[in-house]
């Protein structure tokens, strides 16, 4: 319908639109005046942004807008009617993290524009600039000729300035978010899921994704032509992407941007543009590890299922029970223990029911048990797509985990993209996919109920990470790539995957890896490939609160050196400092425990041999510390038997000293530094 006729439908003056003429840039830049963000408005009222970066362009001129299923598009005929500047500076405590306090510095830019078109649609574009990037997004007020909107796609580009190399995963394709990493031209690029990672050709490196993620499809990003970007929102079960009514926003489009790769994941851009703590007081939760009976299920040596090979029995229980006991672990995840297992159940989760234990696995008996040895069990509850089913039982679910003494729940949806089950109250079923808009409100419905119960969530599966764990800081983990269990398979992890995890799937926030598979085998005795200790260093590199210790009580059991890093290292830090990196290559972290005075460093190589020096100036000057080191041995090599070699050795040392430590092919090193006086 033209817009005369709509407005002639609408009771509306009909407006002329003649030509606009080019309106001068709306600016503002970073509290340090280093990052810059323009508006304008073209000849047709289109309406641009672009980012500069110490008078150098990093995002050309890209374009705003929206494609709507029934109403004319968002993105002519705009005019700038009014503008507002303000500067915010706050630091906030995280009640567990990477990092205990966050400053909070910026310059908000909000332009409101409004159509000069008979619809007369108003909106606005805010703008949060840091010193190391910008968030930005739109918000629409409440207005009649907008009551309900009904989203096709944004039209909102990434034009980057220069070519470069981006690390990227595809995005919509049939395995979720579990792709390795392409590193390519950014010119090369196709539809990538987000976080996108660039190192830019004059060496700046710009990490691009969205923050706040909230009643809306999450943002994959297409290639469009050149260095250009267009957004690409995740299909829904209908025509439109999102559906929103009365006033509403866009989660932020974030670019997070640095000198190097270290700059990138140092950034506190993503927590800060999410809402504070919504939930009061959370000292519920308590960061730890937890052992599991998940291992030797992901090998396929034991089932899932009920029958003679069923895992979650209440003897191999009670066993992992004594082993989390004996190393200080305070939690045992189990799968599997509940009825709904048996027969197909991948993308079919219509028999899961969360409270009602197997015949063989005596929950109450466990329960105690546990409690006698200072143990929690963690409950999973795998849906199998079925999305609905597991909302119906949401309140007895998770009262029964509550009732069992369990503090974190481990969801999943394992079904292919595309293929989540939804039914709504009249019977009707719909296939939504995993980061579309109901499942993204799905998601947080599952982290609010559990909230009420006092249980924390670990997602698999998951809607991938916006920085939302700020606002709802029960959700402490999320899957969202492929993590330890593809080592399992034939398929596996490359040794340069958790360097590039890193820089790229570690900036959505904490991730369950299942790290600490110190057999270094899989499934039939295949190789892993990494060394052990590689395995170490995942516990510092690979952020999580509640990290898994995932191989079998026998096999730490042959290991008891490196085991003792493995029960040493905390799972909650004071502060994390990113010590030398390349995205891909290798990385070195050192993080200082929350509550105390020890650091620990951990890094991670790729399949090249290579050397890494790092100063020791983090630590507190005066100070002695004994430096406990676990490192590759000289002969280890990820493609021998010497993949286990390692070599434990203890210094003294201070905070004027530094440390120079060889990286095996597919390897790493983990270090303790213990205060001494």
């Amino acid at each position: 319908m033209k817009a005369t006729k709509l407005a002639a439908a609408l009771g509306l003056a009909t407006i002329a639109t003649p030509a606009l003429a080019e309106t001068a840039p709306v600016t503002a830049t970073s509290p340090d005046g280093s990052v810059r963000v323009a508006l304008t408005i073209d000849g047709d009222g289109r309406a641009a942004y672009s980012v500069s970066r110490s008078g150098k362009v990093i995002i050309a001129p890209s374009k705003l807008g929206f494609l709507l299923t029934d109403a004319p598009k968002i993105d002519r005929r705009l005019a700038i009617s009014g503008q507002e500047v303000r500067d915010f500076d706050q630091t906030w405590t995280q009640p567990w993290g990477e990092w205990e306090h966050i400053r909070n510095n910026y310059r908000e830019l909000k332009v409101h524009l409004k159509e000069t078109t008979a619809l007369a649609r108003i909106f606005s574009v805010t703008f949060r600039i840091y010193d190391d990037g910008v968030g930005f997004r739109y918000e629409f007020p409440g207005q009649p000729n907008m009551a309900s909107t009904n989203i096709a796609d944004e039209l909102t580009e990434f034009a980057f300035a220069q070519e470069g190399t981006a690390w990227w995963k595809p995005a919509f394709l049939w395995n979720r978010e579990e792709y390795l990493y392409n590193k390519t031209p950014l010119s090369a690029v196709s539809t990538a899921a987000t976080p996108t990672t660039i190192k830019l050709a004059d060496g700046t490196h710009v990490a691009l994704h969205e923050a706040a993620l909230v009643d809306y499809s999450g943002m994959a990003v297409t290639r469009t032509e050149g260095m250009a970007f267009r957004a690409n929102l995740t299909p829904g079960a209908g025509e439109a992407k999102v559906r929103k009514s009365g006033a509403w926003n866009t989660p932020w489009r974030t670019l997070i941007i640095a000198d190097d790769a270290a700059g990138i994941y140092q950034s506190h851009l993503m927590l800060n543009l999410n809402e504070p703590n919504k939930l009061g007081d959370i000292s519920w939760f308590k960061p730890g590890k937890f052992a599991g009976v998940w291992w030797n299920m992901i090998k396929g040596e034991w089932s899932w299922a009920r029958g003679p090979r069923h895992g979650a029995t209440s003897e191999n229980v009670k066993r992992y029970i004594d082993f989390a006991a004996a190393n200080g672990i305070p939690h045992v995840l189990v799968e599997g223990w509940n009825v709904g297992w048996d027969g197909d159940w991948f993308g079919n989760g219509h028999d899961m029911d969360f409270a009602q234990p197997t015949e063989d696995f005596d929950a109450d008996m466990l329960v105690a048990y546990g409690k006698k040895k200072g143990v929690r069990l963690i409950g999973h509850h795998e849906t199998g797509g079925a999305a609905t089913h597991y909302e119906n039982q949401f309140d007895k679910a998770f009262r029964f985990a509550a009732d069992h003494h369990y503090m974190v729940v481990k969801t999943g949806y394992v079904t292919d993209a595309g293929q989540m089950e939804r039914e709504d109250p009249d019977g009707r079923k719909y296939r939504e996919w995993h980061e579309g808009q109901w499942m993204v409100n799905h998601q947080l419905r599952v982290v609010e109920t559990a909230a009420k119960y006092r249980i924390a969530i670990d997602s698999h599966e998951p809607v991938k990470g916006t920085g939302l764990h700020r606002t709802y800081p029960n959700w402490v983990a999320r899957e969202g790539m492929r993590g330890m269990e593809y080592n399992a398979w034939g398929g596996k992890n490359p040794p340069e995957h958790e360097a590039n995890v890193v820089f790229t799937r570690m900036l959505e926030g904490p991730m369950d890896f299942t790290p600490g598979i110190l057999s270094l085998e899989g499934e039939r005795g295949s190789a892993i490939l990494s060394t052990i200790a590689k395995q170490l260093a995942l516990y510092v590199v690979l952020y999580s609160p509640v990290q898994m210790v995932a191989d079998t009580p026998e096999n730490y059991a042959k290991y008891p050196g490196p085991m003792k890093f493995i029960r040493d290292v905390p799972t909650d830090w004071q502060e994390t400092r990113v010590l030398n990196g390349e995205i891909g290559d290798y990385v070195t972290i050192a993080r200082k425990e929350r509550g105390g005075e020890g650091w620990y460093v951990g890094a991670v190589g790729d399949e090249e041999a290579r050397t890494v020096s790092f100063k020791l100036d983090f630590l507190s000057p005066g100070k002695r510390y004994k430096a406990e080191i676990y490192r590759d041995g000289d002969d280890a090599d990820y493609r021998t038997e010497k993949r286990h070699a390692i070599t434990i050795e203890g210094k003294t040392m201070t905070s004027s000293d530094s440390l120079t430590l060889r990286i095996a092919p597919g390897g790493g090193f983990a270090v303790r530094l213990v205060p001494l006086s």
